[in-house]
């Protein structure tokens, strides 16, 4: 069977690892790193926007190619840091201060007000351009202090309905309900499509 290779748009180890235990096998992904790429820029106004420009900057390489873009609303915040998630803290930092700016900032609030939600939105493109985006999302609370030493980001302050955060349950858990876990899953029925049109004629599936 031909390896069918995807390329994932980001240089994120975290949302690479997440991704290829999501996908069915008999398929290589390469990532932005791998090909010596730069990450393009995210300022668009939307998470959607990131990720379509993402997505279609990838697949300017020849490559039918996947991005997201992942965002966590505060409702106490009114929906900060959102878009801006992977620079709350400055264009250069840690997800480490990232996190500590947002608890500084929830100092104050009490458990009752400390809502937030997840969000995602993945695109995938070709070389023709824009294939399909999809879309998911996890909500939860924001905790007093962050724990756990799994995922990455934000996860060790995202705090589920069990008691447990998002860095404190194991990958194949974190996938199963998160927003990108979703998102992805409800992207793979394109994504399969365009794998299975490329498929040279007479291999099985």
């Amino acid at each position: 069977m031909p390896v069918r290779r995807i390329l994932l748009a980001t240089s994120n180890p975290g949302k690479a690892r997440e991704f290829l235990a999501l996908l069915p096998r008999g398929i290589e992904v390469v990532t932005l790193a791998d090909l010596g790429l730069p990450s393009p820029p995210e300022d668009g106004v939307t998470l959607d926007d990131n990720a379509v420009t993402k997505a279609l900057a990838g697949a300017v390489s020849g490559y039918l190619t996947v991005a997201d873009d992942s965002g966590l609303e505060v409702d106490a915040l009114g929906g900060a840091p959102g878009v801006h998630s992977a620079r709350y803290a400055g264009t250069t930092v840690s997800d480490a201060a990232n996190r500590e700016k947002l608890l500084a900032q929830m100092r104050t609030i009490e458990p009752g007000q400390r809502t937030a939600r997840f969000r995602c939105v993945v695109a995938i493109a070709g070389p023709s351009g824009l294939i399909a985006t999809a879309g998911g999302h996890l909500d939860g609370v924001i905790a007093p202090v962050a724990r756990g030493d799994g995922g990455f980001g934000y996860d060790p302050v995202f705090e589920l309905p069990d008691g447990r955060t998002l860095a404190e349950i194991p990958l194949f858990e974190k996938n199963a309900i998160s927003h990108r876990g979703r998102a992805y899953r409800a992207a793979l029925p394109a994504l399969r499509a365009c794998l299975d049109a490329s498929r040279p004629e007479g291999t099985g599936r």
